[in-house]
């Protein structure tokens, strides 16, 4: 895993099973996030949404990946999620395809992202739905935040970054 320190080392999947290089992310203020559909956390998809339309046109990102590990929450095949999210919060971002998050089947991009920004008490793992990770343009974690932190409180932080 040594040398893959930004976020263009990295490819995700989109729902069609298609995988995409991050690299033309670069230059870019992101915000990762792992969802899902049945949270209580999920009414952060219109937090989500209105940072996403506030600073996207300065060059502000959210990159949301669907995942089932916490609570099976997020059940669905990756067009029922796609539905679901455009039907009840009017998402215009992007949903990558679903992936775990935790564990022996984890997506490399997360075990990077658990690395440079530890949780709490230095823990590896993501503890629950829409934990954030805020990534700078230069494809660096900059800060990770918990799934009670709301995204509107983000907004300072992507400001200093944009």
């Amino acid at each position: 895993m040594s040398g893959q320190n930004t976020i263009a080392d990295f490819t995700a999947k989109l729902p069609n099973g298609e995988e995409i290089s991050l690299a033309d992310k670069l230059g870019k203020v992101l915000l990762v996030v792992n969802t899902a559909s049945k949270c209580g956390f999920t009414p952060q998809y219109d937090g989500l949404e209105a940072l996403w339309r506030q600073y996207g046109p300065q060059g502000f990102e959210v990159i949301a990946f669907p995942c089932n590990q916490f609570g099976h929450q997020e059940p669905g095949t990756a067009d029922e999620i796609d539905q679901f999210c455009k039907v009840n919060f009017g998402l215009s971002f992007p949903l990558m395809g679903k992936i775990d998050v935790n564990g022996a089947g984890a997506a490399p991009l997360y075990n990077w992202l658990k690395a440079e920004a530890p949780g709490v008490m230095g823990t590896k793992s993501v503890k629950w739905n829409f934990t954030k990770f805020l990534i700078g343009r230069d494809g660096k974690v900059v800060r990770r935040y918990a799934p009670t932190d709301k995204p509107e409180s983000l907004a300072k932080d992507i400001e200093a970054l944009l």
